[in-house]
């Protein structure tokens, strides 16, 4: 191959390169819009983003019927769906901690108490116990419910599971709460 040839090769791609170039400017000039100065709403995202957490947060609270939530549970399911969290908590009583706290008597157990664990500074500062409601808020997904805390498991969506599993955590106790 002479250098003619590579110098016909080079001016074509040059050339289409050119063509492109020279086709985006002229469909910019032939289909040319204009931007409006203001536009046509504006969406208020402040009110937006606080409106949706408090009426999630009040969806949770106030609609959940408890009773009918844990007659969907079963404790031997809760006891298969624990496995997910078993990687990082016990059950067992006399457990140790591992990645998470031990759960054994948890239910009933003021949040963030237990002494020979590092909690998230969320959960320690969260002044409440673990109660049916608050378990089952927290199992749909934890880092929502209390913001700030470390748990990074995702959460479990479906009731029938989030029951099964505080019926198995009541059952794991010294003194198991009656159910609601």
């Amino acid at each position: 191959m002479d250098s003619f040839e590579i110098n016909k090769i080079v001016a074509a791609i040059l050339m289409v390169a050119l063509i492109i170039i020279g086709i985006s400017k002229l469909s910019n000039v032939i289909f040319h819009v204009e931007k409006p100065k203001t536009p046509s709403y504006s969406i208020d995202v402040e009110q937006a983003v606080v409106s949706s957490s408090q009426s999630s947060s009040e969806t949770l609270e106030e609609k959940i019927d408890l009773v009918a939530l844990m007659a969907m549970g079963d404790i031997s399911t809760g006891e298969k769906v624990f496995k997910k969290c078993a990687a990082c908590h016990s059950i067992n009583k006399g457990g140790k901690n591992n990645i998470g706290p031990a759960l054994y008597n948890v239910v009933g157990r003021q949040v963030g108490s237990i002494t020979d664990y590092k909690y998230s500074k969320a959960l320690s500062e969260y002044k409440k116990e673990w109660t049916f409601e608050e378990l089952n808020g927290y199992l749909i997904k934890p880092a929502k419910w209390i913001k700030g805390t470390k748990m990074a498991f995702a959460g479990l969506r479906k009731e029938k599971d989030r029951a099964s599993v505080i019926l198995y955590l009541n059952q794991n106790s010294d003194n198991p709460l009656p159910l609601p």
